[in-house]
């Protein structure tokens, strides 16, 4: 199944906030793991976030988190974050179950 990839508002400021090298790990993580299989946990790759309803899932790209919401065939991404930073999101943006 081929799932529809939208980004937020802020999701687009992340992104093109990044760097160069960075936007194009991102995309072409995003096109990887998000586009057929945002569902699927891995040990390293993606993470259900348990503990919150907000956002459901995070993808690791390196030194970026991408935090996602999966819903029918949509993947809503809400925000791309450095790692250093993804914790302070978590607490701003988070939603507790």
């Amino acid at each position: 199944m081929r799932f529809e990839i939208e980004l937020t508002d802020e999701a687009v400021a992340d992104f093109k906030a990044l760097k160069a090298l960075w936007r194009v790990a991102v995309k072409d993580a995003m096109e990887v793991h998000l586009r057929h299989e945002p569902e699927k946990v891995s040990r390293s790759r993606i993470k259900r976030l348990r503990e919150l309803s907000k956002p459901q899932f995070r993808l690791r790209v390196e030194d970026i988190r991408v935090f996602y919401d999966v819903e029918k065939s949509t993947v809503t991404v809400h925000a791309i974050v450095l790692k250093s930073e993804a914790a302070s999101w978590l607490a701003q943006f988070g939603e507790s179950k």
